[in-house]
């Protein structure tokens, strides 16, 4: 687990395995969509990746330390349905800012009711032009109430990674 002296560890020892294959004992997601075409739409879905228009879009960004995507900011995100909801602690453990990647990853600190690391990216498909978003996530339960949740806990974790992606779709075009 990685820490530094004003930051506590994240719940997890798998830190940055969003970057390549996720690892073992984990529930594991990926959701894949096209969002649009050129280089422009790379751009614009990449730049609102990294400022987490996906999280305010969908209302969950309780707070974010930086107002764009930097290695080791903290954010926090509410998890729930209406008033019911749990504050979700987060860090930044990885910036993407590739040729054909853009985004970010975020790990569990603790008071998250999920244990892993969730990356949210745009990835440019050169040779067809095509801009896909990518939510990817592995992750177990940390909290009983998501141990008890199980198969519903999951669906609504596909469901919200659906829904970030729709969400990143209706980012408005560059003027």
């Amino acid at each position: 687990m990685t820490s530094s002296a004003d930051s506590p560890a994240f719940t997890y020892s798998d830190v940055g395995a969003t970057r390549g294959s996720m690892p073992a004992g984990y529930h594991r997601l990926e959701v894949r969509r096209r969002l649009g075409r050129g280089p422009d739409d790379f751009r614009r879905f990449g730049d609102a990746v990294l400022s987490y228009r996906m999280q305010r879009g969908l209302g969950l960004l309780a707070e974010a330390q930086t107002p764009r995507a930097e290695p080791g900011a903290r954010v926090t995100v509410r998890l729930g349905i209406g008033r019911v909801g749990v504050l979700a602690p987060c860090r930044v453990v990885y910036v993407l800012d590739e040729e054909d990647r853009r985004g970010f990853a975020y790990g569990t600190l603790p008071g998250h009711p999920a244990s892993g690391e969730e990356l949210f990216a745009v990835e440019y498909d050169r040779a067809t032009a095509t801009v896909y978003g990518v939510v990817a996530a592995f992750s177990r339960p940390a909290a009983w109430y998501t141990r008890l949740g199980g198969p519903v806990t999951r669906a609504a974790q596909r469901l919200a990674a659906e829904a970030y992606l729709v969400t990143l779709r209706r980012t408005p075009s560059l003027p």
